[in-house]
């Protein structure tokens, strides 16, 4: 990949963060979007909830990535919460799209987050991209996400969506919460364990997201899932063998369920979820087993 310059909204979350460490390692030019006054070139202001962008600062970008929004397990799920969960990537996304449009030489391609929770509770059936959307709020939110996206399609940017999986890194996400729990001995399988986890290593998020925007036919959705779901028995059962600590205790799904409100239906649900088209278009993974995953976090 030549020298490029390239806008990343969510640069300071997990993935985001990430991303901007590994292109400006490879000499990329990064254009951050803030929500304060930019300090240098190198920052471009935006207000996601306002759907506003200031849209001359993307001048010149050869790719637009948007990480941004409010993180999903971060709170309970009362009714607000929720809102600003849908508000910061729904409206965020169209105003971003909207502001790639307006130039008069947009970017070659806009890369959008969404989720693999689109899919909904897939049980043990296995699902690529090809799937229809499930039921609940994950699932309409994943949906509104993408379709907010029309602008850039509209304008001729090829778009791609990142229906990412349960990310395996250590700094952040739902394993930033589990490591120190197996880490102390606490660590164990959530309700009966059966249901399904699609994972993937964080230098794997990154690497596909870098292999799909380098891809100039790449275009849709894909998968950012390991290409072998495992049941979170298996997960943590795996999670004991690298740390060398018992995994004996369980969360019951009651407890759960009093924890964490309307939101335990997904850390209960199962994901089952396949990367079909990434590994169609040729990307390789680095980690592919959760062992190799986990070491590497």
């Amino acid at each position: 990949m030549e020298r490029s310059r390239i806008a990343v909204a969510g640069a300071s979350g997990l993935i985001g963060s990430a991303l901007v460490r590994s292109l400006t390692a490879d000499g990329h030019e990064v254009v951050r979007l803030v929500r304060r006054a930019p300090r240098d070139g190198n920052e471009v202001r935006w207000d996601p909830e306002r759907q506003q962008v200031d849209a001359a600062g993307l001048a010149g970008c050869d790719a637009v990535v948007n990480l941004a929004g409010a993180g999903i397990g971060d709170r309970r799920w009362t009714p607000e919460y929720k809102r600003l969960i849908r508000d910061s990537r729904v409206l965020g996304t169209a105003a971003l799209t909207e502001a790639v449009a307006s130039l008069d030489t947009p970017p070659r391609v806009y890369v959008s987050g969404s989720a693999m929770g689109i899919y909904g509770d897939t049980g043990d059936r296995a699902v690529d991209e090809d799937a229809p959307p499930g039921d609940g709020f994950l699932p309409s939110l994943c949906v509104e996400w993408e379709e907010a996206a029309a602008p850039a399609r509209e304008a001729g940017v090829r778009t791609v969506f990142l229906r990412t999986g349960l990310v395996v890194a250590r700094g952040g996400g739902a394993w930033g919460r589990l490591f120190p729990l197996f880490k102390a001995g606490l660590g164990g399988r959530l309700g009966n364990g059966r249901q399904y986890w699609s994972y993937i290593a964080l230098h794997d998020e990154v690497a596909a997201i870098r292999h799909l925007i380098d891809d100039g036919t790449a275009s849709g959705p894909f998968n950012l899932t390991a290409p072998q779901p495992l049941t979170n028995r298996e997960v943590t059962e795996a999670m004991g063998r690298v740390l060398h600590r018992p995994t004996l205790f369980a969360v019951p799904e009651p407890v759960l369920r009093a924890a964490l409100g309307e939101m335990a239906g997904d850390v209960l649900g199962s994901q089952r979820v396949l990367p079909k088209r990434l590994l169609e278009s040729g990307f390789t993974f680095a980690f592919p087993g959760i062992e190799d995953a986990i070491r590497a976090a």
